[in-house]
């Protein structure tokens, strides 16, 4: 890819900071709590996985949580020993407003989905400055109307929203802004500015709150950290915090609008008396709101406790603002005297106003300015410290009862060896509080935009020995660990290497080569546990892909047999061709990797040459009748079903494309011989390399699962808008599936695949994802990326019609171009000043204060574009900012940096020079372009279909 122009980015003052020795001591305080603790799998302990029963909203409250904490707006260290957080009341809702709500999977009508208002605004990578929007109702919080209406609504309804209740009608509610700057790495303040929206007056209870994570209910001899109330300093309140992993910490909090404000303290400890009828002796975790929302005085103390909460009482008239601040540092650090909070807010934030000015100084529009920062805002607020120790989770606590026998034998059972601990990128840290590993790898990407350190070492957690199975795999999520996710993981290193050597200058091959070796083991796993049959044909399962088919891919088939997978197959095609180009890369310092580049070319050309042909041999998904790739339904008995859904999966083998060009590679000792040797061996496989010569830069090969009629053919369907393109990019689902649904019948029961453009209206995987219809930003970004790879072969001579019926012609980058585009349109305001992705958010759009609010959602509507699934998605949906960045979507091919290519790949001189491609190649290989013939036309003359 060109390299980024980021000299301005490194230059700024958080840019330094980033790239500094220090940078990891400003990252260890960031909002790293979970947004839902409760319902999770690492909370479950019942006897049969019942996560959102075992431990339900109801208890969050309650419960102390054995391997995280939540809360609204949260901020902690990077092992959550002292966590922040923000609870609010109104005087009306039965319980205060500690953490987010949401319906649970089996309560709402698409599944579980959050029921909040809450929007992330800013924040910079080392978190020195971040900011978030909380919207409050006046009224009385509608938990059970929400819970009441979702149970009556079916799936062939839309979810009930907390919109839709009336509660935030008439602006009667409080925007609750929350802000958090660092004055040096561990000393932070925390900004809660609220603004009564409403035309008539209204209360409202504040409380900042700082608390230590329960870790001393688990194990004997752990020490009890501790919160005091210290001295009265000019009015002043200040606590002394001290843990035994931290330095003894100094806590204030004070509001010129709330001269009043008080300390509560209470333990993190569970109301054993509350949930389970026990004796045990308080105050417990849910003090605060006891002592609020019931008046229970003894729910409390005034003078310590593992838990400090700063009680504002505000009454704010008409359109009135208040503020409410809360402060910690270390005790030790010199304390400045007046310190101006304000003063610190304002030197961060423009810092940060810096930074990304200086990211965007080549985008123009400031709404694309404006949805790119939000989105990169939100994958920032969606870190999250993550444990897990999947041993201690299965055997237990010594302080607590044994877990029940059933669980040795359920879930994740043969994962022991797991064991997490570390900042992870969430994908919602509501919806999704836990990692899941495709998800990861394009958040990976997506970071590395403007932290690509931080991005690295997300790759390299799940191929850490805590993390990777012993048997090669990594792990896909907490709820199903041993799942197949998409082996995508060697693309995102490969993209995350790319942006960051052209944003620093440098190449870090170390990187490379660990993450490499690591997915070698990946690999072998996928071809020893994924190929059914041994002829190069994957299935995969699950693959991320949820309702897209006609059955649970995770689960046995009602007919038996198995399915061989066109997504399995393709994608296990370009994680070939990804090693490979890893493997080159590495090969400049160490010509051992040509080798293995070699093994990982011909592994391709074999999964190529299984997938290709046609429908007579018995391995192929290519249907020639339809021109589409189908999975394929193995049946016991031996015959096989093509399965006729015209849906992603068909066209995810456009991913698996890499072109190799001899400029780049040809001066790595032996590699031109080994293809060589090996083309003129199998001229089987030779037939499916395209290759062409350009004078001055020499041999390139196409390496593709597609020649150029079949790529075409899978364009005209993707770039059909009455089959698979959309206003706002690529569906999951051909919409001729609307009119003409996919039916199978068996044994007297029938499966059927329609055209679902937004929520689902199948309960297949909990029922709140819907591959049937819905864009999804990660296969469009991926699409998109791989036309542009294709261009980079076949250059502007190459035309396809776009879109299908026009009559127009355009390159594959111009179609590239226009896809990214149409994805983008997504989140930027339309000729009526609307986003289509909050389509579902009328009020918001009508409101001046709020129409530039975004959310980023799971997937989108596939008719309209607006936001579907879970709302703060922004893990992969992120990947906008990339497509919003000039130039970071640009084809990703070996580009080196100027003034390396000469030592990485110098062009061959004397007789290497004169060697040409055509008389190295064999006979059967395409053949090449002359010194004046266009590259197109060598292609016309020698693509088979």
């Amino acid at each position: 890819m060109p390299p980024l122009r980021a000299a301005n980015l490194l230059a700024t003052i958080e840019g330094t900071r980033l790239h500094s020795a220090d940078c990891g001591h400003w990252q260890r305080w960031g909002p790293y709590l979970s947004e839902r603790q409760w319902g999770t799998v690492r909370e479950d302990y019942s006897a049969h996985g019942t996560a959102w029963d075992s431990f339900p909203h109801d208890h969050a409250r309650s419960r102390a949580y054995r391997w995280g904490e939540d809360g609204i707006a949260g901020f902690g260290d990077d092992r959550l020993s002292w966590c922040v957080s923000l609870a609010l009341w109104n005087r009306h809702d039965p319980i205060i407003k500690e953490r987010l709500f949401g319906l649970t999977n089996s309560q709402g009508n698409h599944g579980e989905d959050v029921k909040e208002l809450y929007f992330y605004l800013d924040g910079t990578p080392t978190h020195s400055y971040m900011r978030m929007l909380y919207k409050y109702p006046h009224a009385a919080y509608p938990y059970q109307d929400l819970i009441d209406e979702n149970a009556r609504r079916g799936g062939d309804m839309p979810e009930y929203e907390i919109l839709d209740t009336g509660v935030f009608d008439d602006a009667r509610y409080f925007d609750v802004l929350v802000e958090y700057a660092k004055h040096t790495p561990d000393d932070i303040v925390m900004r809660v500015t609220i603004e009564n929206r409403a035309d008539q007056a209204a209360s409202l209870d504040v409380l900042p709150q700082i608390w230590a994570r329960n870790s001393w209910s688990w194990k004997e001899n752990k020490d009890k950290p501790r919160l005091v109330a210290g001295t009265d300093h000019d009015g002043v309140v200040r606590l002394l915090g001290h843990h035994h992993v931290h330095e003894p910490i100094v806590v204030t909090a004070w509001s010129p609008d709330a001269p009043q404000l008080a300390w509560l303290f209470c333990e993190n400890d569970t109301n054993v008396k509350r949930l389970f009828g026990t004796d045990g002796a308080g105050p417990f975790k849910d003090g605060f709101n006891d002592y609020l929302a019931q008046g229970d005085a003894n729910a409390i103390r005034h003078d310590a406790g593992t838990k400090a909460g700063a009680h504002a009482a505000l009454e704010l008239g008409p359109h009135a603002r208040a503020v409410v601040y809360l402060r910690w540092h270390p005790q030790a650090a010199t304390d400045e005297t007046p310190f101006d909070a304000d003063a610190v807010i304002a030197r961060r934030l423009a810092e940060a106003d810096e930074f990304y000015r200086a990211l965007q100084h080549e985008m123009p529009d400031p709404d694309a300015r404006l949805v790119q920062r939000q989105a990169l805002a939100g994958m920032l607020w969606s870190k999250q410290y993550y444990q897990y120790d999947v041993q201690r989770w299965l055997d237990g606590d010594p302080l607590q009862p044994s877990p029940p026998a059933e669980r040795r034998q359920g879930r994740n059972a043969d994962w022991r060896h797991l064991c997490n601990a570390d900042i992870v990128s969430m994908p919602d840290k509501w919806e999704y509080p836990w990692y899941a590993s495709w998800d990861l790898a394009f958040h990976a990407a997506a970071f590395a935009l403007i932290d690509p350190a931080f991005a690295k070492k997300q790759l390299l957690l799940l191929v850490k020995d805590r993390y990777q199975h012993p048997n090669g795999q990594l792990p896909a999520y907490e709820w199903a660990l041993g799942d197949a996710n998409p082996p995508v993981h060697a693309w995102a290193a490969w993209r995350v290497y790319e942006i960051d050597r052209a944003l620093t200058g440098k190449a870090d091959r170390d990187f490379l080569e660990l993450v490499f070796h690591k997915l070698l083991l990946n690999f072998s796993w996928w071809v020893n546990r994924k190929d059914a049959d041994g002829h190069n044909i994957f299935q995969g399962g699950f693959l991320g892909l949820d309702n897209v088919g006609i059955f649970d891919r995770s689960s046995p088939l009602p007919t038996g047999g198995h399915i061989d997978q066109a997504d399995g197959t393709a994608w296990m095609a370009a994680y070939a061709l990804d090693l490979m180009r890893i493997a080159l890369e590495l090969a400049y310092a160490n010509h051992v990797f040509v080798d293995i580049g070699v093994k990982f070319f011909e592994h391709f050309l074999y999964i190529a040459e299984a997938v290709s042909c046609d429908d007579g041999c018995d391995t192929g998904l290519w249907d020639s009748q339809d021109e589409f790739f189908y999975d394929k339904l193995r049946l016991p008995d031996g015959g096989n079903v093509p399965m006729r859904v015209r849906s992603i999966v068909g066209l995810i083998p456009l991913f698996a494309v890499h072109v190799l060009e001899e400029r780049l590679h040809g001066g790595l000792p032996g590699l031109r011989e080994r293809l060589v040797w090996f083309l003129e061996h199998r001229p089987d496989l030779a037939k499916l390399v395209s290759r062409w010569n350009e004078p001055g830069k020499g041999n390139a090969l196409l390496l593709s699962l597609l020649r150029g009629h079949r790529m075409k053919a899978l364009l005209r369907r993707a770039l059909d808008e009455s089959e698979f393109l959309s206003d706002h990019g690529v569906r999951a689902l051909s919409r001729c599936h609307r009119d003409h649904p996919f039916v199978f019948e068996h044994n007297g029961n029938s499966f059927c695949v329609k055209y679902l453009p937004a929520e689902s209206d199948t309960r297949v995987f909990g029922g709140n994802s819907n591959w049937r219809g819905p864009v999804w930003m990660p296969v469009n970004y991926l699409l998109i990326e791989s036309l542009y790879e294709f261009h980079r072969y076949y250059g502007d001579d190459f035309r396809v019609e776009y879109p299908t019926g026009s009559g127009q012609q355009f390159s594959l980058s111009e179609i590239a171009d226009k896809l990214a585009r149409r994805a983008t349109t997504l989140f930027l305001k339309n000729g009526d000043g609307e986003r289509p992705v909050m389509g579902a958010y009328p009020l918001l759009q009508a409101d001046p204060l709020s129409r530039d609010l975004i959310l980023f959602h799971e997937y989108f509507h596939g008719d309209n574009g607006r936001g579907v699934g879970a709302s703060h998605q922004t893990g992969w949906t992120g990947l906008v900012a990339l497509l919003l960045q000039p130039r970071a979507m640009a084809a990703s091919g070996n580009v080196p940096l100027a003034g390396e290519a000469q030592a990485q790949a110098p062009i061959p001189t004397g007789a290497a020079a004169t060697t040409s491609a055509a008389a190295a190649a064999p006979a059967s290989v395409a053949v090449t372009a002359s010194v004046n013939e266009p590259a197109a036309a060598s292609l016309a003359a020698t693509t088979t279909k």
